[in-house]
């Protein structure tokens, strides 16, 4: 499999909206994959008269990359702007942080990390840590687990802590968090007839800003870039594909009001192998929580010993996720619900009584909130459905028996490439095994 990793330019303001109450349109803070899939799909289409820009022909490259059984996957793209420390200035006080575009992978916090509910945020601020692993250590040790600021006795401050989102990224150990800014634009209604401002027709539409200011007192101003990717089976299709964009970077518009000059955007490609690190990833969590569970016997001995035997990995969700189990919609991903997405589903179902069956796959822990999607299908002139989605950041604890480790690495190496729940071509479902920021514990916040 291939990745075709983007890189895009805002250009101009866009305006990609969640959803549209009354009069007002709010936007997202990201990129959605459905966005991205639909503008390079347009602008095939538009192109296929071109010879030397089609890939609506030969074949059927269209159909390959949209409309077959294994279609290419478009992931969201991310806000690429980081908070760093200023390094010019060696006091790097907590009002020297400057913004920068980054080329590091663009990450989303699982929704089990907390920061200080004083001064939230990655150092110099008060820090984020993790709180997975402790929290299954301490049900386990049946002792209560209360996370507070590690700051707050040595500064004698609110020592309250309470769930931190971000995006966010890492360099040699340090954690950057990542976002975007938006504002309004107010717009009145034209009547057609006379070409005149119409009465009582006035909307408003929240956008994404297409530059920044990389020092908050500075008057220096560079384009917001987001970074995402394009994961395609076949590698000659992705080759064209790759092709196709370089070639006509700067055509492609996303979002709406496009007609009025808003969604213009520069998108650069870059072809490489998609490869992953889930083996390594899934060793260090186990390692890490192998020593978190030794600390935690200070409380005396456990009912059982967990870790006996098991081999555990998380699931954590990188993007919105939409979950049906039965016909009905879900938030948590069940073991049926995994064994299916990794194709193993017949071999669980075979499994007779539930110990077995905890053996093969047993769901240890699930965080997880929900929220609702629509959308606009252009192709089609239609709303698209409104779906239950969970929330990305959701963080999924399995466990399996050691014997079972190779045969389930393998498939969560397919799992991370591919994606989890429905529609996943269009960003939906992007997942994560062992985000490494679970490794992250209060005593040494980053």
């Amino acid at each position: 499999m291939k990745r075709i990793k983007l890189e895009i330019t805002a250009l101009s303001s866009l305006a990609i909206a969640s959803r549209k109450p009354a009069s007002v349109s709010e936007a997202e803070d990201h990129i959605p994959g459905s966005v991205i899939r639909g503008a390079i799909a347009s602008q095939i289409l538009q192109l296929s008269g071109n010879k030397e820009q089609n890939l609506s022909s030969g074949g059927g490259d269209f159909e390959a990359l949209f409309l077959s059984d294994e279609p290419a996957i478009f992931q969201n793209a991310y806000p690429a702007v980081a908070k760093i420390p200023d390094e010019s200035n060696p006091n790097k006080s907590k009002a020297d942080l400057i913004s920068r575009v980054v080329n590091d992978e663009v990450m989303v916090l699982p929704t089990t990390a907390v920061s200080s509910k004083t001064d939230p945020g990655f150092k110099p601020k008060n820090g984020v840590f993790d709180t997975l692993i402790d929290r299954f250590c301490a049900d386990a040790y049946n002792y209560p687990y209360d996370p507070s600021d590690p700051k707050s006795l040595e500064e004698k401050t609110d020592a309250r802590v309470e769930p931190f989102s971000s995006f966010y990224s890492c360099k040699n150990g340090q954690y950057r968090s990542h976002s975007n800014s938006n504002r309004f634009l107010t717009r009145v209604g034209i009547n057609r007839q006379r070409a005149t401002s119409q009465d009582d027709i006035l909307y408003s539409i929240e956008v994404l800003n297409e530059s920044f200011k990389t020092t908050p007192q500075g008057q220096h101003w560079q384009p917001v870039v987001y970074r995402s990717a394009i994961l395609v089976k076949d590698v000659e299709l992705a080759d064209k594909l790759n092709n196709f964009i370089n070639r006509n970077s700067q055509i492609f518009r996303l979002g709406g009001s496009t007609s009025r000059g808003l969604g213009k955007v520069k998108i650069t490609a870059t072809l490489e192998d998609a490869l992953t690190d889930v083996e390594a990833r899934t060793a260090k969590f186990n390692a890490e929580l192998k020593k978190r569970w030794k600390l935690w016997e200070v409380f005396g001995q456990p009912e059982k010993n967990l870790l006996e035997g098991r081999i555990y990995f998380t699931l954590d969700l990188q993007a919105d996720a939409i979950f049906t189990e039965n016909w009905r919609c879900t938030t948590v991903i069940s073991p049926e619900m995994l064994c299916e997405f990794a194709g193993l589903y017949d071999e669980f179902r075979q499994l007779q009584d539930r110990e077995e069956k905890d053996n093969f796959l047993k769901l240890e822990v699930a965080y997880s909130t929900y929220n609702y999607r629509s959308g606009w299908n252009s192709a089609w002139g239609l709303m698209k459905d409104v779906e239950l989605v969970t929330n990305r950041g959701a963080v999924y604890l399995f466990s399996t028996n050691q014997e079972n480790e190779k045969l389930w690495t393998e498939k969560l190496i397919e799992l991370e490439l591919k994606g989890v729940g429905d529609r996943t071509c269009e960003g939906f479902g992007k997942v994560q095994i062992c985000n490494e920021f679970h490794n992250v514990f209060r005593e040494n916040v980053k």
